[in-house]
Parts: C-alpha cells; structure tokens; sequence
C-alpha cells in the first residue's frame, strides 16, 4: 500500500519517530499495521514492514540483502570520505554473499559456543562485583544510575575480556563505542559523522597495536584467536580486515547488549508481579531474557534491499528497492503472539527477530543472553525491593532503544 491509499498513515509513520513517540512506539505501529504491514512511503523510498511473517521474510530471505560497499558508492559516494562508513560497509554490517561469509567464518570458528561458556564464571563474577557497587550507591536509599554503574561497565567489561583489552582501558571505549555506533543511524549530522570517524579511527589504531602485542604475544582471547585462525586458513583475512572485525565486535558486543540490560531491569520494574516470579523460579529466566527482546529490544528497525523483483506482503518492491523491517513492530504482532502489549515471562512462544534472521543474524546472541540471565538472576535476588527513582532518560535514537539514565533506588 503507498502513502496516498491511507491518508492518516503518513502521520502515523512520522509519530513513530518523534521524541514523544521514544517511550513507546509501538502504539502508532500497531495503528500503522492495522492499515496494513507493508507501507510504501515513496519520499523515504523505502517500505516499512510492521508484520512479523513480512519482516522474517526481509531478514532472512535470499531476494534481500543489506545496503553495501557498492550501494553506497552508487547511492551515497560523499560518504567514501568517512572512516567510519569505509568500516562499516568493508564489515559483517555492510557486506552480502561470498564477502561476508569470508569475514564471518573465522569470527564463528573463533567465537563459538565453547568461548562463550568459557565466559559464563567471568560474566557472573563481573555482575557481583559490579552490583557491589550499586549497593554502595543505593545505601540507606540512595539513588543511582543503573546504567552508569551496571548497565554499560556489564558488556563493556565482557567484550573487553573476550577481545583481550585490559580492564584498566575498557572505560575510555565505553565513549568510543558509542561515537562509533552513531554509524547506524538512518540519519546521520555533520557531528555524527565526526565523532563516528573520530571514533573508528581511535579504534582502529588501538586494535592495530593488540593484533601486533598477540602475535608477539598469544593469550587466550578472541584476538589470539582470529590470529591462529588466519594463520590455516587458505584465503585468510588481511590485516585491515582483522582490525576492523575486532573493531565491529567491540561496539556491537557492548552497545545493544547494554540496551538490553536496561530495557530489560525497566520491564520487570513496571511489572512487578513478572518480576516476582522470577524470584520465585529463576528457571525462568532465560524466558523472561527472551520476552524482554520481544516486548521492548534494543534495536527497533533496519534496512534491507531487494536483489531481484520480489513480493512481501502482498506488496511489490522492484530491484534495488529498499524495505525497512521494523523488529519491534514484528515482535508486537498478535498474529504472531497473543496479548502481544503484555509483558509476560512465562509466554510460550519465544522465537523473536530481535538479533535479526538469516545470514546476518547476530554472531554475539548468545553472549548477550548469557549476560542478560546473569545479570536479572542475581539483581532480583540480591535487591528484592528495587524501585524506579525516577523518570528514564531515552537515547535520542531513531532506531537503536535504550536508557542514558535509569535511576534506580533500592527500597529499605
């Protein structure tokens, strides 16, 4: 359906991205699937998908595939400039095919199941000692930030132990990471840009320097790793490609997670009888992880482009057209979930797009679960009274969710 078929659908799109709409969008996308879950907005030219089979398709189905290196030289050239677009569309983010299955097979023979229960005792050891220090701040009921003390140090500190940076220089790429995440915004300032380059330039010396410790230096990390990697494989990646996949790993092993930390902490605060299950069968929680993706993720939307002429929904896109799936949209579906505004841990259907689908779904979903069971388990337990102290501060953020701030007071 285009715009001029439903003349109360623009408005409803365009609520979507107001600052009022950050608390929740999902309201005005519910509106906009009713009309119907394929939009074809023609001055965006793309076709926003609020359906969950209609995103599924876009994500996972092989007459898609993410904008690229050439899309932008065709689309974009001006952006060939910036360090940070050169990053990204040479990454797993902006690569399709035969490319990004070079970049991704070392990655996953590197970051596999067996690395990530390795990480399992580290993560928790982090959240104790992490939420000793948000009990020092919530003392005698003191407010604190649960993002600042939690909810970014949690996956700055796991990434930066999988990668193989010292805890002692993790803080300063907490900055780093999220200059350089400005990146996936649709829309991108003068200021996003520089800090972006900024960033990814920063980065990228930085990870020049641990590739070259690591060859003088094996550790038992994921840049130990990819080294031993590159050094059997026949077509192994160059060294560019090495720096700017550990690159990638940083700002998105920490910046979702992060996201889903909060939003998740923010869920079982504002339903406190979800929470109080939890404490009472902590087999529950990976359950409660997976609504807290499904209910309210940290990424709200992405682009794809049709290959060939393709049908989704109903509706034509031509070769070349772009398509926004809308994950949060599909994720609130009723046709795919019963009560879809509820928030419920014990729902039984637990299949969400929230780490995407297909050749790009996220290599770092399992990690990110880990840290999200770990983290609710011992915070429920260990602050069984927790409370909002205040309104959250949204991130300014057209489709990535999260909280600058979520004050938090631990109730006597």
């Amino acid at each position: 359906m285009n715009i001029g078929d439903q003349p109360d659908a623009e408005a409803i799109l365009w609520s979507v991205f107001a600052p009022e709409a950050r608390e929740n969008p999902y309201a005005p996308l519910a509106a906009l699937r009713r009309i119907t879950p394929v939009l074809h907005h023609e001055e965006l030219d793309t076709r926003f998908l609020t359906g969950f089979a209609e995103c599924q398709a876009a994500l996972a189905g092989p007459a898609f595939a993410v904008p690229d290196r050439a899309w932008m030289e065709r689309e974009q050239p001006e952006w060939q400039a910036h360090s940070a677009a050169d990053m990204f569309y040479a990454s797993l983010l902006g690569t399709n095919g035969a490319a990004h299955e070079r970049l991704r097979g070392p990655l996953v023979k590197a970051f596999g199941p067996r690395r990530t229960a390795a990480l399992s005792a580290a993560i928790e050891q982090t959240v104790d000692e992490l939420l000793d220090g948000f009990a020092d701040a919530t003392a005698d009921g003191g407010t604190a930030d649960f993002q600042e003390l939690v909810g970014y140090p949690l996956p700055v500190a796991v990434v930066g132990r999988l990668i193989g940076v010292p805890a002692a220089e993790q803080e300063r790429f907490h900055r780093l990471g999220r200059d350089a995440a400005r990146l996936l915004e649709p829309v991108r300032s003068d200021e996003d840009w520089r800090l972006a380059d900024e960033a990814v330039t920063a980065l990228r010396g930085y990870f020049t320097e641990l590739l070259r410790e690591r060859r003088a230096r094996p550790a038992e990390d994921l840049t130990s790793g990819l080294l031993t990697q590159a050094a059997v494989d026949q077509h192994p990646l160059e060294e560019r490609e090495l720096v700017d996949v550990l690159v990638l790993v940083f700002v998105a092993g920490f910046e979702t997670t992060a996201g889903l930390l909060g939003l998740s902490v923010h869920a079982l605060l504002t339903h406190p009888d979800q929470a109080a299950l939890l404490r009472a069968d902590p087999g529950l929680l990976p359950g409660a992880v997976e609504e807290s993706l499904r209910w309210d993720g940290p990424v709200l939307m992405t682009e794809r482009l049709a290959t060939r002429p393709a049908e989704i929904g109903g509706v034509h896109v031509p070769a070349g057209g772009s398509v926004t799936a809308v994950i949060g949209a599909a994720n609130r579906d009723p046709r795919r979930y019963p009560e879809p505004d509820a928030f419920l841990v014990r729902r039984p259907e637990r299949h969400v797009l929230s780490f995407g689908a297909g050749p790009h779904y996220c290599f770092g979903a399992a990690l990110a679960r880990l840290e999200g069971a770990a983290l609710l388990g011992r915070l429920l337990d260990r602050f069984p009274r927790l409370a909002l102290a205040g309104p959250p501060v949204r991130r300014a953020s057209a489709c990535l969710r999260s909280f600058d701030a979520l004050p938090l007071v631990a109730v006597g």
